[in-house]
C-alpha cells in the first residue's frame, strides 16, 4: 500500500519523504497562501479559490483570511459556512462541517495525531482520524477538535474548549477537556 492508501484507510502512515503526499500537501498550502493574500473584499476570487481548495461545500461559504489545511480536498462543508479569522484545518482524514455552522476566531480541527510509542513518533509515523460536525452549531473562540471527534447538531462549543470527545446534540459544552454543560431548550434550538 502506499501511505496515501494507509492514511485512507485509517492505519498509522508515514507522510515524511512520501512524493505523492507531499506535492498534494504543498498544493494546498499554495492555494491557501493565495487566498490569504488576497483582499477582503475580492469575494469573486476568493470563491473562485474555495471551489478549488475545498472538497465541496454549500451555498453562501465565507472563510476569513487566514486559512489554512492541508489538503483541502478532505474538507467538505454545507450551506450557510462561517469560518472566522485563524481557521486551521488538517485534513488528513474526511473532515465534514453540516449547515449553519459557524466558526469563531482562532479554532483548529486536527484529524492528524501521533503514536505514544517514542519510536514510531520519532519516525513521523502518524495517523489520521475523520472530524464530523453537525447542523446548527456555534463553535466558540480558540477551541480545539481533535482527531476522530463528532459534534452532533445544535450544538455550542464553548471558547477555549478542548474537544476530544465525541459531543451528542442539542448541548452546550465547554472546558478542557470538554463536557456537556447542559442539554439546550426547544426554544435555543430553533
Amino acid at each position: 500500500m502506499t501511505e496515501k492508501q494507509k492514511r485512507d484507510a485509517g492505519q498509522l502512515y508515514n507522510p515524511n519523504y512520501d512524493k505523492e503526499l507531499g506535492i498534494e500537501i504543498m498544493s494546498c498550502k499554495q492555494k491557501c497562501h493565495e487566498y490569504n493574500r488576497l483582499p477582503p473584499a475580492d469575494f469573486e476570487n476568493k470563491s473562485k479559490l474555495l471551489d478549488d481548495i475545498l472538497g465541496s461545500h454549500g451555498q453562501n461559504t465565507m472563510v476569513l483570511s487566514p486559512f489554512w489545511c492541508d489538503y483541502g480536498y478532505n474538507v467538505s462543508v454545507g450551506d450557510n459556512f462561517f469560518a472566522n479569522h485563524n481557521c486551521v484545518i488538517l485534513d488528513g482524514a474526511k473532515v465534514r462541517f453540516g449547515n449553519n455552522v459557524f466558526i469563531a476566531p482562532d479554532c483548529g480541527f486536527y484529524t492528524a495525531g501521533h503514536p505514544v510509542s517514542v519510536s514510531q513518533r520519532n519516525a513521523g509515523i502518524e495517523y489520521a482520524k475523520p472530524i464530523t460536525v453537525g447542523d446548527n452549531v456555534w463553535i466558540g473562540a480558540g477551541v480545539r477538535v481533535m482527531p476522530g471527534v463528532t459534534i452532533g447538531n445544535n450544538v455550542i462549543i464553548g471558547a477555549g474548549s478542548v474537544v476530544t470527545k465525541d459531543v451528542s446534540e442539542g448541548v452546550m459544552a465547554f472546558g478542557n477537556p470538554c463536557k456537556v454543560y447542559r442539554k439546550l431548550t426547544e426554544e435555543e434550538m430553533k
